[in-house]
């Protein structure tokens, strides 16, 4: 019915009231469905007056299930469900299908006490044994964290079809139970029930989640082979399915084969794409897709806007923020968090405080916490834990990533207020939050807070248990790393490569017992994580730093890929156990290959320099390191000078290097000045060395027994 022929009905309506003040039950049904039948905005509002209005309503079905319909059918979820507790209020008789639609809209409100009551009414009249009353009862109580109650409708229906199937899939893949709902799909096949569409969906789905690949690849072939190869919905799922477990080929084949594409299509394989580390590609192919004249969704925005973040592509960012502020999407938060995530990503930070500051009234949680780590990402942390404490003046309850966000910062005289906030919110024991604590006492030093947070921790993951590992590691508790390990595993918790770089980091400590490290080794080996670079790395640093420099060989030898620790600690190792020209020997190949070097890279160089007695050309590599490659020297670098200058005997030399240092010498420096001078019997130098000494270290015995360069 069009709206002309409602208006006019509306006017025969009227004059009816006033001559009759009342309706005809027939009438009153015609006239009902009229305004249910039209899709016209602000019509179907009326509907639920003129049923008010009717003076006899009789026995059938028809009129108040029609409503019932009518306002499920206009996502007027709250409306139905009043009117459907007023039909059973009145008395009036409900059918099936209004029980079925009437847990199905409990299910989208999430309100499981209301389905629970009508689910008795369903059992009470004998409706629980329909296959729609138990696929709905299924349905709502799955939304509603009810998977128990499912199974259990599920387990007593006499009769199941495909749909009761599917729901029970969906509800096991809602709550997280992937594993179950494969087991589900497979159970559906033993027993005849042909899948359709949405089964093969939501498998595949459930598939991706839990990262049985191999099986999806199966299931696959049967969407092939049932012919809903081309169904637009199973070929989104599939090309989640091939982007999360990396076969990024595969979703492309897929994405491409589609006869259809809609707009979850185009950014499900965008977001694929991004995922993967195709950002350019994943460009491309926005650029494409803007061509299609497929309808931009708030969802691809947020995708494109992590590609600019990725790429710092600020240009076509700004391009994107126009155009959503030109399309009124500027204010929808998950847009603004993207762009203010985009900007802070490229270091445009005012524009990310002017957006933060325009989007006032819809900022959430997730924008404050952008918001936050944007400025920790800028090296302002200060200004971060500023903005939390205006967060919380704003009463904006910080959630678990804003706390894990924060403590990323670590900023010594906060890490205690964070802490006390995240136990008044209940976010200390969290998984994410107490991780973040425990690293940041373990940053600034505090030991036994850090191990009291991971004993309140209530589920460990192994990044938790990395994360305490890698502060024993930092504190040189090689005990303590090695009890902590022990205890992952008879927890029965499995070690991944960062488990096991970090009780490696930890063996290497001079107090930590060889054959712990070995043994760890062995681990990584039967666990096939020893080639991995984090943890060959750490095995080529723990057998340099224990003078194993063999077994370090070794190691560094099989490396197919090598990172900055494996070179700097091969040089550092051969240097400090007397073999300097070797370890010159790799750090030229280190230029030779034009890698990237750091501090410690020279420190290793200057230090195989001192001990193979080449002062010359420890002149030159510290040189290099200054002038060539920029790198500011450290005390521990002029040390090293000192040092070798000093082992020479060179200690005029070394004494106007010490005159020439940007700052003070520290009491490190005289020592070694010192110690050289006794060997070479130098008195005037010893002197001043022993004098400077005592200044920094009065309590250095040192500086009294080697003033004279000893006896």
């Amino acid at each position: 019915m069009n709206l002309q022929k409602i208006k006019s009905f509306r006017k025969i309506q009227t004059c009816y009231y006033n001559q009759f003040h009342s309706l005809h039950s027939f009438a009153s049904t015609i006239e009902l469905e009229s305004h249910g039948d039209t899709k016209e905005p602000g019509v179907f509002q009326d509907a639920p007056h003129l049923f008010d209005k009717m003076p006899q309503r009789d026995s059938s079905d028809s009129n108040h299930n029609h409503l019932l319909f009518e306002y499920a059918r206009t996502n007027n979820n709250v409306q139905a469900l009043n009117h459907f507790l007023q039909i059973r209020l009145l008395g009036l008789p409900v059918n099936g299908a209004s029980f079925s639609c009437v847990l199905k809209i409990c299910g989208s409100l999430c309100d499981q006490i209301t389905g629970k009551q009508i689910h008795c009414d369903c059992i009470k009249y004998g409706f629980v044994e329909d296959v729609s009353v138990g696929t709905s009862l299924i349905d709502m109580y799955a939304k509603t964290d009810g998977v128990g109650m499912a199974e259990k409708v599920f387990d007593e229906m006499p009769d199941r079809n495909v749909v009761s199937w599917t729901s029970m899939l969906t509800g096991y893949s809602l709550t997280g139970l992937h594993d179950r709902a494969v087991e589900l799909f497979l159970q559906m096949q033993i027993e005849g029930i042909k899948p359709n569409p949405f089964t093969f969906a939501t498998v595949l789905g459930a598939l991706a989640d839990c990262g049985a690949v191999v099986k999806g690849m199966q299931v696959h072939t049967m969407v092939v082979k049932f012919g809903f190869e081309l169904t637009t919905y199973v070929c989104n799922s599939l090309i989640s399915m091939y982007s999360k477990s990396r076969m990024i080929r595969s979703a492309k084949a897929v994405f491409d084969g589609m006869d259809v594409r809609n707009a979850v299509s185009w950014n499900g394989m965008i977001a694929g794409l991004v995922t993967n580390g195709h950002d350019l590609v994943a460009l491309d192919l926005f650029h494409k897709m803007r061509l299609s004249n497929v309808k931009l969704t708030q969802a691809i925005f947020v995708t494109i806007l992590k590609v600019c973040a990725n790429i710092k592509e600020i240009v076509f960012a700004k391009q994107i923020h126009c155009f959503v502020s030109k399309n009124g999407m500027e204010s929808d938060p998950n847009i603004g968090t993207a762009l203010m995530v985009s900007y802070t990503k490229c270091s445009e930070m005012d524009d990310t405080l002017k957006l933060f500051g325009t989007m006032n009234g819809v900022n959430s949680v997730v924008t404050w916490t952008a918001m936050i780590g944007g400025l920790i990402q800028n090296g302002d942390a200060n200004k971060a834990v500023d903005l939390y404490r205006q967060m919380l003046q704003e009463r904006v309850r910080p959630n678990e990533f804003t706390y894990s966000t924060l403590l990323a910062a670590h900023p010594t005289a906060s890490v205690y207020q964070i802490h006390a906030q995240s136990i008044k919110t209940n976010y200390e024991s969290s998984t994410s939050v107490g991780t973040a604590l425990l690293d940041a006492y373990m940053k600034i030093g505090n030991h036994n807070d850090a191990i009291k947070v991971f004993e309140r921790v209530e589920e460990k993951d192994i990044v938790t248990w990395s994360a305490i590992l890698a502060g024993y590691a930092q504190s040189g508790d090689a005990d303590g790393a090695v009890r902590v390990f022990r205890q992952l595993a008879n927890d029965g918790v499995r070690p991944n490569e960062y488990t096991f770089s970090s009780i490696l980091n930890a063996c290497a400590s001079p107090t930590a017992a060889i054959g712990h490290g070995k043994q760890f080794h062995a681990g990584s080996v039967k666990e096939n994580y020893n080639n991995t670079l984090c943890v060959s790395s750490a095995l080529v640093t723990m057998y340099a730093k224990r003078g194993d420099i063999e077994s370090a060989n070794k190691v560094f030898g099989r490396q197919t890929e090598r990172d900055l620790v494996s070179w700097n600690s091969m040089i550092s190792g051969y240097a400090q156990h007397g073999y300097g020209k070797k370890a010159l020997e790799i750090f030229e190949k280190m230029r030779k290959e034009n890698l990237k070097m750091d501090d410690i890279t020279f420190i290793g160089v200057i230090t195989a320099c001192t001990h193979a007695g080449l002062v010359d050309d420890g002149e030159r590599y510290f040189n290099m390191m200054v002038k060539d490659l920029k790198i500011v020297p450290t005390s521990e670098h002029y040390s090293c000078m000192v040092d070798m200058y000093s082992r020479a005997g060179l200690l005029e030399k070394a004494t106007d290097f010490i005159n020439d240092m940007p700052f003070p010498a520290g009491a490190t420096i005289w020592r070694s000045l010192l110690a050289a001078c006794r060997v070479h019997k130098n008195v005037e130098i010893g002197k001043l060395a022993g004098d400077k000494l005592m200044l920094l270290k009065p309590q250095d015995s040192a500086a009294y027994k080697d003033r004279k360069y000893g006896s």
